[in-house]
């Protein structure tokens, strides 16, 4: 199991098309992908989960990636999220 912690730095935090963007990646891994966020843990491949979580810009999550591919995961998790999801 992979854990790493970052920081969401888009301006609008998840909101419906960063979470999109987040599940699209998330469901191209057979891993399981999921992260934590005020105690509480999110499946990044569930649109609905990911925008439960009501993360905002600025807020520091912690993904944990769990499978035969967690380190591809993990990798393009933080990639797209180092690229503002699309913002």
């Amino acid at each position: 199991m992979l854990r790493q912690k970052v920081t969401i730095i888009n301006p609008s935090g998840l909101h419906l098309r960063p979470a999109g963007k987040l599940c699209k990646e998330a469901m191209g891994f057979k891993s399981s992908v999921t992260f934590e966020h005020n105690n509480s843990i999110f499946n990044a491949k569930s649109v609905l989960s990911v925008l439960g979580a009501c993360v905002k810009s600025g807020d520091e999550i912690e993904f944990l990636c769990e499978g035969v591919d967690e380190t591809a995961a993990m990798k393009a998790i933080l990639k797209v999220i180092e690229n503002g999801l699309g913002e």
